[in-house]
């Protein structure tokens, strides 16, 4: 499976999806002009990725900002690793925020509440 790699932009966050490095991460502020277009090619990747899942999978969300539009597809990529775990394999979401960013942690801990797989936190430091 080809790795997904996507640079960031002033809004439009990293994107990293390799499997074969086990390197699964979104992070950075996610406002694009087009969201549904943007993340179009992180679900075609993710919706590839859930036939033949890793035996874990560790998700990092390192959000600065993500918009009202980013939410939902945020939610989207969460509920494909819900599909993950149901077909038994193990799944991990590590949340990072901000040191002094409550309202991001809460965003991750308000995502926790709407799928039924494990999150972690943490925070970082720009």
């Amino acid at each position: 499976m080809v790795a997904l790699r996507i640079e960031p932009a002033d809004d439009t966050p990293l994107v990293i999806l390799d499997k074969a490095n086990q390197k699964f991460e979104i992070s950075g502020k996610s406002l694009p002009e087009d969201v549904i277009e943007f993340y179009r090619t992180v679900l075609d990747w993710m919706n590839e990725y859930v036939r033949e899942p890793l035996e874990k999978t560790v998700f990092e969300f390192k959000m600065i900002y993500f918009n009202t539009a980013s939410s939902k597809l945020i939610l989207d990529i969460l509920m494909i690793l819900e599909e993950i775990q149901e077909k038994g394999k193990a799944v991990l979401v590590h949340w990072k925020s901000l040191e002094s960013d409550e309202d991001m942690k809460e965003a991750g801990e308000e995502y926790a509440e709407m799928v039924d797989i494990p999150f972690e936190y943490d925070t970082f430091s720009l």
